[in-house]
């Protein structure tokens, strides 16, 4: 095993070689401002690069990454990212991206024990268990991780929406608009979960029909046996 990491230095330069030859100028141009018009907030899964998957260049998405893509109203962590790209970034849109096969996800659907990680999946759980009457009612275990995996964007997106900071930027009239969405490692493609809210007054009624409707897609999916 090496233990400088030469490797990942060449990458670098490598990485920076093509993309200054491919936008001139381009890390020079960073060094101004950074004006992303969006903050991602997603799992901390390598696999699921945010920029990459956007086609966006660096300066152009704000990111925010933990595990199982988790927004709970005490983590300072992420309510200073979220305030900071919104009230000294100007973001326009913040999407909460969960991903199809997240391991946090399945360990809090199993109750499977990982070790610290244990007590921040306990806000997993906390989805599992509201809606388990209904997860308990999928046919195997497969079904009921894609579906917590997407219960789980809509909770959190839901949180986003209730935290001080996006309530205090619609109050003064701030354009923030709250997105969520769930990745398919499968096939590297973005779902839109269809909860898409604007204002503090559209708050229940987006994620109402939005959990209306990625229920009634499972228990179409159940009544016609399709996995």
């Amino acid at each position: 095993m090496t233990t400088q990491l030469h490797e990942l230095f060449d990458s670098n330069r490598r990485w920076a070689e093509a993309t200054e030859a491919r936008s001139p100028g381009f890390f020079t141009s960073l060094l101004k401002q950074q004006a992303p018009q969006y903050l991602w907030i997603g799992c901390s899964d390598s696999r699921v690069p945010a920029n990459e998957i956007v086609g966006l260049m660096p300066g152009e998405l704000f990111v925010h990454r933990n595990v199982a893509n988790v927004v709970v109203h005490s983590d300072l962590n992420c309510l200073s990212v979220m305030q900071f790209a919104i009230d000294l970034l100007k973001v326009q849109h913040i999407m909460v991206v969960g991903h199809y096969g997240c391991s946090g996800v399945k360990a809090a659907l199993l109750n499977r024990r990982v070790g610290v990680a244990d007590n921040w999946l306990r806000h997993v759980q906390d989805v599992r268990n509201k809606h388990r009457a209904w997860l308990d009612g999928m046919p195997d275990e497969a079904m009921r991780l894609q579906a917590l995996c997407e219960l789980n964007v809509l909770e959190q997106a839901l949180n986003v929406c209730e935290t001080t900071v996006v309530q205090d930027a619609w109050a003064r009239g701030q354009a923030v608009v709250i997105h969520g969405w769930v990745y398919g490692l499968e096939n590297g493609l973005l779902e839109d979960l269809k909860i898409t809210v604007a204002g503090a007054d559209d708050v229940n009624a987006a994620y109402g029909l939005a959990l209306g409707a990625l229920k009634h897609r499972y228990d179409l999916q159940r009544k016609q046996g399709r996995p």
